[in-house]
């Protein structure tokens, strides 16, 4: 390893191309500080050393650009004292770089954006009307334009750069490939001169053949730059890098060469003055390139032999020397993999990345070119070669406002937050990157250039890589996480980069998303305040916005948690775990009150915020709880549907803060936590999955008893490790043996014994209904506990008729190890029994639960609170007490709610007798079912039917195979959920089917498994890559809903932070609030004003503060939108809706209505950000749709094409 003090003579060593080490191996430059020692600078024969050059101080400088670049060279005047004039086009009235000059003015008034920065003749009226005496042409533009510096010469300006003629030979890429030969320096096979007809293309690859690539002859930075592989490619690309060259520089002139496959791309700085004095400032890295743009640049070179270090330096001097070189500059060369070096270009101005040879070198390169471009020589500045040494390393990364995840897609709009990363080793160049900011898409996607340096190449990376981290860019996508995996890998680090290395690199790709989650939960609650709910809220209460008070925790809590039954289940196992249950003395308590209870009071709503609030009181004081009901049920799919929270996080919240006692959940056996049949794989890995994020007990039912859908269920649940509580679905009357059924005691004793015989550890009676009399109770459970003394009984209740208590104790009594019940505020009605009434009823008695009622109360007083935080919910807005009736219309308590509800909501309240009278008829009709989810909504949905169609029982027999019948009916009659004891009757059958087979056997037994794999691939096209094997699965059972729920957590984040009312009704104005998004991380909010709507986009903008400071969000008003018309939009997660992928301009449309396409066949031609972009087919099909035409404007997911 060489020192790090090593002095380098570069013209010594002539006689070899490397130098070499003892043992004939190259040497190589590490990445500590090096110097060289550079005796004289290169001279032109004409200079003499008694010449002389005259100074002409400039008192006033243009910069003909725009952005970073303009206040880089405004900023280097200034400390020379130099005032500065800035130029700006109509779209950068607001941008900054022209408030950060002394004067600025408007130019090219009615033309293009980019097109007023390429008008010569008004720039240099503008510079002679206002007194300046020198233009700085900047990068990009008109900076290579040999035109523009004859101009400013021609009208007594100095030209900030080369002389006109050396821009001249420089920017036409054939002439310097000429002079680049003539000067002896090797060069790449290529055109001889300018190509600008497709048959001159045709004729350069017919000669030297492909790969070859593009180039704009007259302009640089990757514009105009296209690689061709191909014949069927060699037109298109042609004609789009023509167009683009000709929108950028002017002139859409070629350059062509042979391509030369994975290459370094390096480039050597220069200087040169008016006496010949010609000096490097050494090399550059610009091998991390994308499309052709520089991405990450790095000074010195890594891994360059020193003796091709040197030979670069030379080679790049004798061009410059060759055409009398002045001012700034960069020799480019390609290094192929055999080391051997091409030239390619000079670029006769300011490099984008000359940040990092400033850095490396200690030497400012823009007052350089304005200390020559007045007369001074390099030595009068102190630059000869042996004083430019290089120190450290510099790294730069380009921040651009682009999505990486879609192919680098330029984003537009407002910056709505801006914190950079800044501190020691650091600099930024930026010009327009702050919060309020506007990026238009008329421009480059350039926002901040960061630069790092350090004393060597680790460090330099750990500094990049700790300011990327510190920067918080809203409202725009950047590439920002991209740039932290370049910085962050290996090749990069340690090996040597070329200009595939993105290419071959595709773990780059693998961002970690920005979260940007209090933007996001602003955005959403700005959607409120202008737009109202979120969630359709069925009733006019408002929830107050106090927050419920909890009841005192002991100290330490959160490490100490008290022994449950959860512990024996994981010490045991769940065989051993039933014995436990029958060895205990005394009567165990399932609470409800997290699942069932609020299913049937509050419509399901309650979210998992309200939970985990009181989660930690429950696991040190309620420790005696048998079994928590939280999860499963109807619970799954209102979580993402209305409450737009993962289900499954919700799962591992509560277990994390409930480590102690088991929990329970609802599975539909073979229908999982859905309402239809799926593949036997998706319910064997649901129950898997359910029991690695924390499910314990699964009570497993059937909506109709029907025993092969148990037994799925209950395989499943065994393979899983879960415990089996296999339920048996109550309905009849065991007790009244004047009551013809089918449902007799024989009927529930025999089922008992196959669910025992399949392998539950548990067996339960589900009394959905609350149709369970004292008397049946006692009947049934005596029964059961004589067949089965060693199986644990468990039963549930629901207590609509107001006997549930009752019930319940009777069934402990008879021989019951297990009751469910709801804490007493959430209780009676359609809820379960109260916890509280069970627990006062078995004290002192050999039942007794060993629960504190006055843990029970405190429990009590904080759901007394939440009950009012979900009013729009509340069941007793319309149902104020019970129904006895239940035990002859045999409606379950969660439906009858929601049928009592939905009637006095539709003005039916009246007639709610009349749909209990239908409902009754409906089950007659259909055989008398057992009514449990989904059975009992396909006779609710009968007998609205019914009550709709003023149909009586006579009627639908008599008609069913003309009625347009309810689909739940049809498929419930094909046996898509399952078969009832003794079939559906007949002839009502054969009618509803009209003909159509039914399905025999079990529904899922015939279903493909599910492919998951490929289901994740396709959620992770659409919703990126942090999709779970948990969002998969519940895509596997709601996909529409799911899919909802992920767009929706893209746009909002994670409301399940906020508070239960301004996650409902939003937040009041000028009312501070707390959010917390994880322990350490809150946010303080404080909503200002919603302000008018804006006619031309009809969006409002709602002021918020976030930690003290301002931010705005634009909403669109929905009201407002209704009356107005806007481009359509493409249709999210369809395919063949394809949007625009990029605000900006149609340069042409290739297709149209009718034309049969093929996947990955060119649309149309999108231009944005002086980029050009080919839209292609995303399917094959036939264009249905075009919604667009040539020259029209677009913004970002507009409706371009459809196709079906």
């Amino acid at each position: 390893m060489l020192s790090s003090k090593l002095n380098i003579s570069l013209r010594s060593a002539k006689k070899a191309s490397h130098l070499r080490s003892a043992n004939g191996a190259p040497q190589i430059i590490t990445w500590r500080s090096y110097k060289t020692s550079f005796p004289v600078g290169i001279m032109h024969p004409r200079s003499r050393s008694n010449m002389e050059c005259t100074v002409k101080p400039i008192n006033k400088v243009l910069v003909a650009n725009r952005g970073e670049i303009a206040i880089r060279v405004f900023r280097a005047c200034t400390e020379l004292g130099i005032r500065t004039v800035a130029v700006y086009s109509e779209q950068d009235t607001q941008h900054m770089h022209r408030q950060k000059a002394d004067e600025s003015y408007l130019i090219g008034k009615g033309l293009k954006p980019v097109d007023a920065y390429l008008h010569i003749p008004e720039i240099i009226a503008t510079a002679k009307d206002v007194g300046v005496d020198a233009i700085h042409p900047g990068y990009g533009f008109l900076s290579e334009r040999s035109d523009f510096a004859h101009a400013c010469v021609q009208a007594g300006i100095k030209f900030i750069g080369p002389t006109p003629d050396v821009v001249q030979q420089m920017g036409d890429k054939v002439a310097a490939r000429k002079i680049a030969i003539a000067a002896g320096v090797p060069v790449v096979p290529g055109t001889d001169e300018p190509v600008t007809t497709l048959d001159e293309a045709k004729s350069f690859v017919q000669k030297y053949g492909f790969p070859v690539i593009f180039k704009a002859a007259y302009g640089g930075g990757g514009r105009g730059m296209r690689f061709v592989n191909q014949m069927s490619e060699l037109e298109d690309n042609f004609n789009r890098a023509v167009s683009e060259a000709e929108k950028a520089f002017g002139n859409g002139s070629m350059f062509i060469e042979r391509y030369l496959e994975g290459p370094r791309h390096i480039e050597v700085q220069i200087l040169g003055d008016q006496l010949g004095n010609m000096v490097h400032l050494y090399e550059r890295d610009c091998s991390i390139q994308r499309r052709y743009q520089k991405v990450v640049e790095l000074a010195p070179a890594f891994n360059l032999p020193i003796g091709l270090r040197r030979i670069l330096a030379d080679d790049a001097l004798k061009i410059a020397k060759y055409v009398n070189y002045e001012n700034a500059g960069t020799v480019e060369f390609l290094l192929d993999a055999q080391g051997r070096h091409y030239f390619i270009e000079v670029n006769s101005r300011l490099q984008v990345e000359h940040t990092i040879t400033e850095q490396i070198t200690g030497v400012d390169l823009v007052q350089s070119q304005i200390r020559l471009a007045e007369g001074y020589t390099l030595p009068d500045l102190g630059l000869t070669q042996e004083k430019i040494q290089v120190n450290g390393c510099a790294i730069q990364c380009r921040v651009t406002t682009e999505d990486p995840a879609h192919d680098f897609r330029p984003d537009t709009g407002r910056i709505e937050v801006f914190r950079s990363g800044e501190g020691m080793g650091i600099r930024l160049d930026s010009a327009s990157a702050f919060a309020g900011a506007i990026v238009s898409p008329y421009y480059d996607s350039l926002l901040v250039k960061v630069i790092s340096h350090a004393g060597d190449m680790p460090s330099a990376a750990k500094k990049m890589h700790r300011a990327l981290r510190e920067f918080r860019i809203r409202g725009v996508k950047t590439n920002i996480p991209f740039l932290l995996n370049v910085i962050q890998d290996e090749t990069f680090l340690h090996g040597t980069i070329t200009t595939q290395f993105i290419d071959n690199n595709p773990q780059l790709f693998k961002m970690q998303p920005s979260q940007n989650r209090a933007g996001r939960l602003m955005r959403y609650l700005a959607q409120v305040l202008v737009n109202g709910p979120s969630t359709p809220l069925p009733t006019s209460n408002k929830p107050p916005y106090n927050e419920p008070q909890l009841p005192e925790l002991p100290a330490g809590w959160a490490s100490n948690h008290p022994r449950g039954w959860r512990n024996v289940l994981l010490e045991n196992g769940p065989e051993e775990f039933a014995k436990s249950i029958r060895q205990h003395k005394g009567l165990l308590l399932t609470d409800t009150t997290m699942r069932d209870a609020h299913q049937s009071l509050l419509a399901t709503r309650v979210r998992t915020y309200d939970l985990a609030r009181i989660a930690p009181f429950v696991s040190q004081q309620l420790n005696g709880l048998f079994s928590l009901e939280n999860w499963g049920g109807a619970t799954f799919d209102v979580a993402l549907r209305f409450l737009h929270e993962c289900p499954w996080e919700r799962l591992r919240t509560l277990r994390q803060l409930i480590p102690n006692i088991p929990f329970q959940m609802l599975l539909r056996g073979a229908n999982g936590v859905g309402y239809t049949t799926y593949p036997d794989n998706v319910v064997k890995k649901f129950c898997e999955l359910a029991v690695a994020n924390g499910m314990d007990i699964f009570r497993i039912f059937d909506s109709m008893n029907y025993v092969p859908n148990m037994k799925l269920g209950m395989e499943a649940v065994a393979e899983a490790g879960g415990v089996v509580e296999a339920a048996i679905s109550y309905t009849g009357d065991v007790s009244d043996s004047s009551r013809l059924t089918k449902y007799d005691l024989s009927y529930y004793i025999g089922l008992a014994d196959e669910l025992v015989e399949i392998g539950a550890h548990i067996l339960c009676i589900k009394d959905m209904a609350g149709l369970l009399k004292p008397q049946a109770a006692k009947i049934l459970i005596s029964e059961l506990r004589e067949r089965h003394p060693d199986l644990p009984l468990h039963v549930h209740t629901h207590d609509t008729s107001g006997a549930g208590v009752a019930s319940m104790l009777a069934a402990a009594e008879a021989g019951a190890d297990i009751i469910d019940g709801a804490i007493d505020s959430m209780s009676g009605m359609t809820s379960q029994p109260s916890i509280g009434a069970l627990v006062t009823s078995c004290e002192r008695t050999h039942l007794d639960t060993g629960i504190q009622l006055s843990n029970l109360s405190k429990y009590n007083e904080y759901w007394e609170q939440v009950r009012h935080l979900y009013a729009p919910f509340e069941c007793t807005v319309t149902m104020k007490s019970g129904d006895s009736s239940v035990y002859k219309h045999e409606i379950p308590g969660g439906q009858y709610t929601n049928l009592h509800f939905q009637a006095h909501l539709m003005g039916l309240g009246s007639q709610f007798s009349k749909i209990k009278e239908r409902y009754i008829e409906a089950n007659r009709l259909f055989g008398d079912l057992i009514k449990v989810t989904p059975s009992s909504k396909v006779v609710g949905d009968m007998a609205q039917f019914m009550v709709q169609n003023n149909l009586s029982a006579d009627d639908v027999m008599e008609r069913a195979d003309e009625l347009s019948l309810p689909q739940s009916v049809i498929d419930m009659m094909k046996g898509l959920i399952g078969y009832p004891p003794g079939g559906f009757p007949e002839p009502l059958r054969s009618k509803i089917l009209r003909g159509e087979s039914p399905i025999e056997g079990r529904p899922g037994e015939s279903l493909p498994a599910l492919d998951f794999e490929s289901l994740k691939d396709e959620m992770i096209k659409e919703h990126g890559s942090f999709v779970t094997d948990e969002d998969v699965m519940s895509a596997a059972m709601y996909p529409k809903v799911t899919n909802d729920y992920l767009h929706h957590y893209a746009e909002f984040g994670p409301v399940d932070k906020l508070d239960t009312p301004r996650f409902l009704i939003g937040p009041k104005i000028a009312d501070e609030f707390k959010v917390t998004l994880e322990p350490g991380k809150t946010l303080h909010i404080k909503p200002l004003a919603v302000g008018d709507l804006k006619p031309e986009t009809g969006e409002r903008e709602v002021f918020m503060e976030l930690n003290g400071q301002l931010r705005t969000v634009a909403v669109k008003d929905n009201e407002a939108m209704k009356e107005m018309h806007f481009h359509p939009k493409a249709r999210v997660g369809v395919k063949g809706s394809i949007g625009c992928p990029m605000p900006g301009d149609i340069l042409e449309v290739k297709v149209q209505v009718g034309d049969e396409v093929t996947k990955g066949q060119p649309l149309l031609v999108v231009s944005a950000m002086k980029m050009e972009m080919v839209v292609a087919a995303t399917m094959d099909g036939v264009i249905t749709q075009v919604e667009v035409t040539k020259g029209m404007h677009v913004e970002g997911d507009d409706l371009l094409v459809e196709i079906e």
